[in-house]
């Protein structure tokens, strides 16, 4: 036997060792049932007999070329070799294939296996006429004890077949390649340049014996690169991890929409319900309308409830730091929580740190959001008997840490359902809490809010007696403020309505309810109002020279947003008019987003009155 046989022998009895030990690794990992796992499978067990069988023809050519078996089992080879390679052009078809897109019914799952059954058929009914071809046709065999080689019409057909699915491959692969999306499919192509390679040295240079090594190397490689149990099952998860955070995005995305749109009506309910509250009507009709007011705002609560959840799944919520007083702030939940109250049995306790810093710095609005649904959460489940609202510090250099707690003598929660308490959408005891109204999310926004703060939230409770919610929160401590701390909680200085006789406020709004309700808002100061529905009619009348002291510009407007009208607005060079975005855009960060965009200041629908009053203040209560 010469050195070219030996060393191509030797090669493949290595490569039979190794491919029956990734064989039998394959089949004992965990895996999916799948079609590509399938022909992966036969692709093992084809090319491990296919190896094999060569062994056994190169041996048995070499020694006895005469033998009675050695012509067959030279057949044998080829016609296993070849199956090999229609195996692996199906395997080809099936990974590169357009399955990518769902939305196309012609790709629904149903349609996709009658689709790959058909090729499968077709093409076995090739590889079986082929494998007659070869198993009539005439194939000669050499050896001289130093090589040994078939050649013959049996051979050449066998190598034609092989080049042809060979550049079967590289069309099928190249065609679908924007539709192959996974990288790990790309491995694919050296393959084929392998195989490539290989048929044409085989052709070129028959006595080495190459085909089968390379076959068996492509098989192998494969598993490493494509059909690794452990990795496909990594990919499967992280895909299914980016099918989730698509699904969860567009959820978030739908319920931020759902929001905006919400927030218009409320804004009609708000506005004219807070106007006829101000009028001169019976206490009947004004208890009536102040019914409808705590309702408005207990929907927007939801709503707002919903929004944030949403922007919190999303990674989209941020935590706004700024300037603050927390005095101010305590002062404002007490009233907020006594309002809430109402006619409740209930002693309600508070107890501040004398030592609070006079300024801190932190997201104001946030910690409010946190303490005001404690202290509802905790109304809502006390009867009667006490809630008591504690804030303490502990200062460190120049670090505070707010420590907030409520405690109340209400139903308590079970200790079981505890860890459940943050849950979103989870309530207990439903049937025992009919009539308390609640969506379930206040609990869970507001441990997500204490986390995004890097904080911490710890629950005590004695199930029939009560519970306590504890906030540890770290807040930086301001000795010298840089800003005036009466721009984030002003004083309630009244308004001189003399100052704004005169005053004329421009409202943009394509909505027709919005801008009667900002007019009609705005009517109780005396200030005189004109409309315009879009940003084209904005900027027309700036053009044309209209004077105004104040706009107020919606941002949510077709063809032209009040973000592209401003922008637009301050191109005219004489123009220097204080513009405040309104908006139902009402997230956490809008109203720094718009500050940046060039608006002098921002108002949220629906219009709060205290809101409206800062603004008037700041830009239209001057002399």
């Amino acid at each position: 036997m010469g050195c070219i046989e030996m060393g191509s022998l030797y090669f493949q009895i290595a490569s039979l060792f190794y491919l029956g030990l990734i064989t039998i690794i394959y089949c004992t990992k965990k895996k999916r049932n799948t079609l590509e796992n399938k022909i992966y499978l036969g692709l093992l067990i084809v090319t491990f007999v296919t190896l094999f069988l060569d062994m056994a023809s190169v041996y048995l050519a070499i020694v006895n070329p005469t033998h009675f078996f050695a012509n067959p089992l030279c057949k044998l080879y080829l016609v296993g070799i070849l199956g090999w390679v229609f195996l692996f052009t199906y395997y080809i078809f099936v990974i590169s294939s357009k399955r990518n897109r769902s939305d196309e019914a012609e790709n629904s799952e149903k349609v996709r296996k009658i689709y790959f059954k058909k090729a499968f058929y077709i093409l076995l009914a090739i590889y079986l006429i082929s494998s007659l071809i070869i198993l009539t046709f005439p194939l000669n065999i050499y050896s001289d004890g130093n090589l040994m080689y078939t050649y013959g019409p049996s051979a050449m057909f066998s190598y034609g077949i092989t080049g042809i699915c060979v550049v079967f491959w590289l069309v099928i692969m190249l065609s679908n390649y924007k539709e192959i999306k996974d990288k790990k499919y790309l491995p694919a192509f050296a393959f084929i340049v392998l195989a490539t390679v290989s048929v044409i040295i085989q052709a070129t240079f028959p006595e080495i014996l190459l085909v089968t090594s390379a076959a068996a190397f492509i098989t192998v490689l494969t598993y490493f690169t494509i059909e690794n149990p452990d990795l496909k099952l990594i990919n499967e998860l992280n895909l299914a991890r980016e099918q989730a955070e698509k699904a969860n995005n567009a959820k978030s995305e739908f319920l931020s929409s759902m929001s905006h749109e919400i927030r218009t009506p409320l804004n009609a309910i708000v506005g004219f319900s807070q106007a006829l509250a101000e009028e001169e009507i019976s206490n009947e009709a004004k208890e009536e309308v102040n019914d409808i007011i705590m309702a408005s705002e207990n929907l927007l609560e939801i709503v707002n409830g919903i929004l944030d959840i949403s922007k919190i799944e999303a990674n989209k919520l941020e935590i706004v730091n700024t300037e603050y007083e927390p005095t101010k702030i305590l002062e404002e939940l007490v009233a907020l929580a006594k309002a809430r109250l109402g006619e409740k049995p209930i002693e309600f306790r508070t107890s501040f740190d004398p030592l609070l810093p006079k300024t801190l710095f932190g997201d104001y609005m946030r910690i409010k959001q946190i303490t005001l649904n404690l202290l509802t959460n905790a109304i809502k489940y006390t009867k009667t008997g006490y809630i008591e609202f504690r804030v303490s510090c502990i200062q460190k250099e120049n670090v505070c840490r707010l420590i907030i707690s409520v405690e109340d003598s209400g139903i308590g929660i079970q200790k079981e359902k505890i860890d459940k308490l943050f849950t979103k959408f989870e309530r207990f005891d439903i049937e025992k809490n009919i009539t308390i109204e609640g969506t379930g999310l206040g609990l869970a926004i507001t441990k997500k809010l204490v986390e995004l703060m890097n904080g911490k939230i710890v629950v005590q409770s004695i199930y029939g007696q009560g519970s306590k919610f504890t906030v540890a929160l770290d807040q930086q401590i301001v000795l010298t403020p840089t800003i005036s701390t009466s721009e984030v909680l002003p004083k309630e200085d009244p308004i001189d309505l003399s100052l704004l006789a005169n005053k004329k406020v421009l409202i943009v709004d394509d909505n027709k309810i919005n801008l009667k309700v900002a007019s009609r808002l705005l009517k109780d100061y005396n200030l005189k109002t004109e409309e315009a529905d879009s940003g084209f009619e904005c900027i027309n009348r700036i053009l044309q020279k209209e004077e105004y002291d104040l706009i107020l510009l919606d941002d949510m407007m077709p063809k032209m947003s009040g973000v592209e009208t401003l922008k637009k607005l301050k191109e005219i060079s004489d123009f220097h008019t204080p513009t405040i975005a309104l908006t139902a855009n009402a997230i956490s960060g809008m109203k720094e987003k718009y500050l940046k965009e060039g608006f002098d200041d921002y108002l949220s629908k629906p219009i709060d009155r205290k809101e409206l009053n800062r603004v008037i203040r700041k830009f239209l209560n001057t002399k």
